[in-house]
């Protein structure tokens, strides 16, 4: 090994202590209490050495943003494998929530604290200044992260210049498959549709960090609410099928008023049947009849009941 890579390996080093010692921090004590001296004393260096390795303060939050937004996007990479796109969204959703949870000030770091290391984490690849030795692991993770992520979507390799929001792509992607198979209006602007999604996600996520009334329900309920509100009820935890509910009143009629020695069991009125073809169109189109019928639209006054 010569001397220059010695060198650079021994800088990579030191960079890596001192973003671990910031990691630390930040996640014990929240990103106020983060300081070049404080670093400085967790790694039993005088702060003069940080400063050979990060300008300031704020560049290792961006740092430490980059690695934060490359681990929410590992947890997404694997989830579009899922091959239903609703159930795929409801994952990523899932998966979005509970980063958020799991990693709370890491969370408040990348999208709640400052707009300009929000963009550094979104733009995940660039190199920071300094580091002669390439990308750091972090920045590394992502790059292969939003490859993966491009190349589960079908789009090219190598777009690192469309990588700064590979999450929210992941999310485009879905809801296109859902326009592809009709399950949501061919006029849907996916990209706003994305945002909002996004939003919902984060509205969730910054209210359980900063609201102590939010939930009030487990939050693992909240989140399926949401997600069935915008993508349907799983086919799995759908309510009963209306025409098994149909039979069931019928037969707990027939027991208990129907007139004796009637052994025929009476015909599905008109009104049953109509209610289990809508059923079982809401079933095949879970999408479609929800939040695209709020978009697209308008919902009907209610009508007085006749006197």
């Amino acid at each position: 090994m010569g001397i220059a890579e010695r060198k650079n390996r021994q800088k990579q080093a030191l960079r890596e202590r001192i973003l671990d010692a910031a990691r630390r921090i930040v996640m014990r004590e929240g990103f106020a209490a983060l300081s070049m001296r404080k670093i400085a004393d967790a790694i039993e260096y005088s702060p003069a050495t940080l400063y050979l390795h990060f300008a300031s303060r704020d560049e290792i939050a961006r740092a430490l943003c980059a690695e934060g937004y490359a681990q929410l996007l590992e947890s997404f990479v694997p989830l579009v494998a899922v091959a239903d796109p609703a159930e795929r969204l409801k994952a990523l959703g899932r998966a979005y929530v509970a980063f958020g949870v799991a990693h709370p000030e890491t969370y408040r770091l990348i999208f709640m604290e400052d707009a300009s290391y929000t963009g550094a984490a979104l733009a995940g690849a660039a190199s920071v200044p300094g580091d002669e030795s390439g990308a750091a692991p972090a920045q590394g993770r992502a790059a292969q992260g939003e490859a993966a992520a491009d190349n589960a979507n079908g789009a090219p390799a190598g777009n690192g210049d469309e990588s700064s929001a590979a999450a929210l792509d992941m999310i485009l992607a879905a809801l296109e498959a859902l326009k592809a198979v009709g399950r949501l209006p061919a006029s849907t602007d996916s990209a706003v549709w994305a945002e909002a999604f996004w939003a919902n996600l984060h509205g969730i996520v910054a209210l359980h960090l900063t609201c102590p009334v939010f939930p009030a329900a487990p939050l693992d309920t909240v989140v399926g609410v949401a997600l069935d509100a915008w993508l349907g009820t799983s086919p799995a935890a759908q309510p009963q099928d209306a025409s098994a509910v149909a039979h069931k009143n019928r037969s707990a009629g027939a027991s208990a008023g129907s007139p004796a020695g009637s052994g025929a069991e009476p015909a599905d009125p008109p009104s049953n049947r109509k209610a289990t073809k809508t059923a079982a169109k809401r079933h095949a189109e879970p999408v479609a009849e929800t939040v695209a019928d709020a978009v697209s639209e308008p919902a009907a006054a209610p009508k007085a009941a006749s006197a």
